[in-house]
C-alpha cells in the first residue's frame, strides 16, 4: 500500500471514530445529535469545529505520517499531545465565541473521549498485528519446508532505550531474519532481569564463552553514546565470539542529517580508529551565509561537494558549483536537486580557473559575495611528475581567482589548504603554501582573504581508506609506502564544518589550521581493515612495503613551529600569524614560476620552488630524521604505554 493511500485510510478512520464518538456523547446527554443550529449542546455546528481543531494538531505533528504496528510509547504521547493542544485550541476559540461552546465539563469530557477512543483503537490494530505475526512465525517454525524463513539468533550490547527499541522492531517485523536472543549490559540493576521479555547477561570475563555455548550467530551494538575507542574495545572483544558483530548507528555516526534513522550495519573503519566527530556550533555560521551567493571552486570534488551539500541548508541566496570535471559536477548538480526539489537557487559551470577570460566572465555575471577556492590537483606523486600543472592549476588558478574577487568586490575569499604545506617536501605541498602566499599578501583588500589547513579526510576520492578496501577485495596484498609512516584524519563533514565557521569568523589575511586530534599509524588502519573484513592481517591478506614515494614524508605537520598560534571561539580552530609577504614580493615569485613552467620540467619546477618557498625542503632529509619529530614520538610513545 502506498503511503499516501495509507495516510487516507487511517484519516478516515479517525474521522469515523469522531463521529461514533459524538454520536454516543450526544446520545447519552439527551441532546438532539442532528441539529445544525449552533444552539444545542451536541450541534453539527460545535463538533465539526472541534474535529477541525484536532484534526489540524494531528496533521500538524504528523500523526499521520507513522507506522503504528511499529508504534513506540513516544508515538502514542505524540498523539495524546495533539489531541490535548487541538481541544485547548478549541475551548479557546469557544471561549470568544459562546455561541460554539459545548460547555467546559462536555468538551473536556468528550476531547477524552475521542483521544482515548482512538489510542485504543491503535493499541488494539498494534497488538492484533503483533500476535498475528506471531502465530505465523509460530506456524513457519513449524514447517520444513523450502520457504520456512530462517531467524538468525542475536545478542543485543546495550540493553538501554536504543537497544530494548531495537529488540522490540526486530520482534515485531515478521519480515526481519533477526530475532533477539538476549542483551548483554554492565548495568548491575539489568543483570539478571528480563527486558521485553529477554535476559540481560552480564558483560562480565566470561560472556565470551558464555556466548559461544548459546545459538548465537551474530552480535548487535546498540550503544549510541560509545566513544570510538569503546566501539573498538566491543568489537575486539565480541570478534573472539566468531560471530558477526554489527552495529545500530546511523549511517555516519554523529554527521546524521536531520530526520535521518538509525539502521543495522556493518562496524566502518571510521567507528573504529578515529576520534568522535565533534558536533559544529552552526547557528551564527549559519546566520553568515543566510541570503549570500556563495561560489563554490572544485565544487564536484569530495571536499567541494561537501560544501555545497552544508552550505544548502543554509539558506543562501543561491549557490553556484564550478568545476572542471563535468562527472562530479552533475553528480552534486543532482542530489541537490533531488533533496530541495526547487527550493534551492543552483546554478552549475563547467569552467577551469585557469581560464581568466572565462572566469571573469563568470564573476561578472554572478557576483558572489563568497568563494570558497577548492578547486586543486592534490595527488602528490602525479604532481611529482606534473609539477607545471601543479603551479599551473593550484598557483596560477587561485592566483587569478583573487584577482578577479578583488575586481568583482567579494566579501570573502577562503582557500582549502592542507597540512602538506607546512614545511613541504613534494611540489603539490609547496604550491599550496605559494596559494597562501597569494591571499595573505592582500592583507590591504576589501575582499577579506583567509586560508584554511587541515590533513586527510576520510573516504575522499584517492585517498588510503578506498585503496586499501580495493586491495582486499582482491585478496591482496596491502601496499604500505613505509611502515612507519603517520598521517592526521578527518571525517568530511567534520572538516567542512569547520571551514564554514572559520569562512564565518574570518578576518583578512589570516591562515587558520583545525585541530585533527591525534595522527594515526597507516600500518594500524591497514591491520584494522583487513580484521573489519573478516580475516587475518599476515595471513588472510599480507601487507607490504614498497617505498616511500617521490616527494612523500613518514610524517606531516598541520603548525609550522615558528609562528605564533591564537585561539579562536572554537576550540578545533586556530589562528597562525606569521608576516605576510607584500604583493610586489609575491608577484616576484610568480614571475620565477611562470618562468619555469614556460621552460618545463621538473628540475626547473623544483628550482623555481626552492626560489620561492623558503620552507620548502628536500624529502630524504626530513624522513633522516623524522622519528625525532614530536609528531612520530606523539603516536609511537602513546603504542608503547
Amino acid at each position: 500500500m502506498s503511503i499516501n493511500k495509507r495516510k487516507i485510510q487511517l484519516w478516515l478512520i479517525d474521522t469515523v471514530l469522531f463521529i461514533a464518538v459524538y454520536y454516543v456523547m450526544a446520545l447519552t446527554s439527551g441532546m438532539e445529535i442532528y441539529s445544525i443550529s449552533v444552539h444545542g449542546k451536541y450541534s453539527v455546528t460545535k463538533a465539526v469545529v472541534l474535529y477541525l481543531c484536532m484534526m489540524i494538531a494531528r496533521v500538524t505533528v504528523k500523526i499521520y505520517g507513522s507506522i503504528w504496528r511499529y508504534a513506540s510509547v513516544a508515538s502514542y504521547l505524540k498523539l495524546m499531545a495533539a489531541d490535548t493542544v487541538g481541544g485547548f485550541v478549541y475551548m479557546l476559540i469557544a471561549y470568544f465565541n459562546p455561541s460554539i461552546n459545548f460547555g467546559v465539563a462536555y468538551s473536556v469530557v468528550t476531547i477524552m473521549a475521542v483521544m482515548l477512543t482512538t489510542l485504543g483503537i491503535r493499541f488494539c490494530y498494534q497488538f492484533s498485528y503483533a500476535y498475528k505475526n506471531k502465530a505465523v512465525e509460530s506456524r513457519q517454525t513449524a514447517q520444513s519446508d523450502e520457504n520456512e524463513i530462517h531467524k538468525i539468533d542475536v545478542a543485543i550490547v546495550g540493553a538501554g532505550n536504543v537497544g530494548a527499541s531495537l529488540a522490540e522492531e526486530l520482534k515485531r517485523n515478521p519480515n526481519s531474519h533477526y530475532k533477539p536472543y538476549c542483551f548483554i549490559d554492565k548495568d548491575v540493576d539489568k543483570i539478571g532481569n528480563n527486558i521485553n521479555g529477554l535476559p540481560v547477561f552480564s558483560e562480565d570475563d566470561h560472556i565470551i564463552e558464555r556466548i559461544k555455548k548459546l545459538p548465537i550467530q551474530e552480535i548487535i551494538v546498540a550503544i549510541p553514546d560509545a566513544s570510538p575507542e569503546e566501539k573498538r574495545r566491543l568489537y575486539e572483544l565480541y570478534k573472539q565470539t566468531e560471530c558477526k558483530v554489527k552495529i545500530y548507528s546511523y549511517p555516519l555516526e554523529d554527521n546524521h542529517k536531520f530526520g535521518e534513522k538509525r539502521t543495522l550495519r556493518e562496524f566502518k573503519i571510521e567507528d573504529l580508529l578515529f576520534r568522535k566527530s565533534l558536533k559544529i556550533n552552526g547557528t551564527e555560521t549559519e546566520k553568515f551565509y543566510d541570503g549570500k551567493t556563495v561560489l563554490v571552486t572544485g565544487g564536484g570534488g569530495s571536499i567541494g561537494s561537501e560544501l555545497c551539500r552544508q552550505i544548502a541548508t543554509m539558506n543562501p541566496k543561491k549557490l553556484i558549483i564550478l568545476d572542471i570535471y563535468e562527472n562530479t559536477a552533475y553528480d552534486i548538480q543532482q542530489e541537490l536537486i533531488r533533496r530541495y526539489a526547487g527550493q534551492l537557487n543552483l546554478d552549475t559551470i563547467i569552467a577551469s580557473v585557469r581560464d581568466v577570460k572565462r572566469m571573469e566572465e563568470i564573476f561578472r555575471t554572478e557576483r558572489p559575495d563568497i568563494v570558497f577556492h577548492a578547486a586543486a590537483h592534490k595527488h602528490v606523486p602525479l604532481m611529482e611528475n606534473s609539477g607545471c600543472e601543479a603551479i599551473k592549476n593550484n598557483v596560477i588558478g587561485t592566483y587569478n581567482v583573487a584577482n578577479l574577487a578583488e575586481k568583482y568586490g567579494v566579501q570573502k575569499m577562503l582557500l582549502i589548504s592542507t597540512d602538506k604545506a607546512v614545511n613541504p617536501t613534494n611540489i603539490m605541498g609547496a604550491s599550496k603554501r605559494l596559494c597562501e602566499m597569494v591571499l595573505q599578501c592582500r592583507s590591504n583588500s576589501k575582499t577579506e582573504f583567509t586560508a584554511v589547513r587541515f590533513g586527510n579526510v576520510l573516504g575522499s576520492n584517492g585517498s588510503v581508506i578506498p585503496l586499501f578496501k580495493q586491495q582486499i577485495a582482491a585478496g591482496g596484498p596491502i601496499t604500505l609506502t613505509d611502515r612507519r609512516i603517520i598521517r592526521y584524519f578527518m571525517t568530511i563533514p567534520e572538516a567542512v564544518g569547520l571551514v564554514l565557521e572559520t569562512g564565518a569568523m574570518a578576518h583578512n589575511g589570516e591562515l587558520f589550521a583545525l585541530d585533527m586530534g591525534k595522527p594515526v599509524k597507516i600500518l594500524d588502519l591497514a591491520e584494522s581493515m583487513v580484521r573489519l573484513s573478516g580475516l587475518k592481517p599476515y595471513e588472510d591478506i599480507d601487507i607490504i612495503e614498497i617505498g616511500l614515494r617521490p616527494g612523500e614524508k613518514l610524517y606531516e605537520e598541520l603548525l609550522m613551529k615558528t609562528e605564533e598560534l591564537d585561539k579562536t571561539s572554537n576550540d578545533l580552530i586556530f589562528i597562525e600569524r606569521d608576516t605576510p609577504l607584500s604583493r610586489e614580493e609575491v608577484d616576484q615569485k610568480l614571475e620565477i614560476l611562470l618562468e619555469a613552467v614556460e621552460k618545463e620540467g621538473k628540475e626547473n619546477v623544483l628550482e623555481a620552488i626552492r626560489k620561492t618557498v623558503p620552507t620548502f625542503h628536500d624529502p630524504d632529509e626530513v624522513n633522516k630524521n623524522a622519528e625525532e619529530s614530536k609528531e612520530m614520538n606523539r603516536v609511537f610513545n602513546s603504542q608503547e604505554k
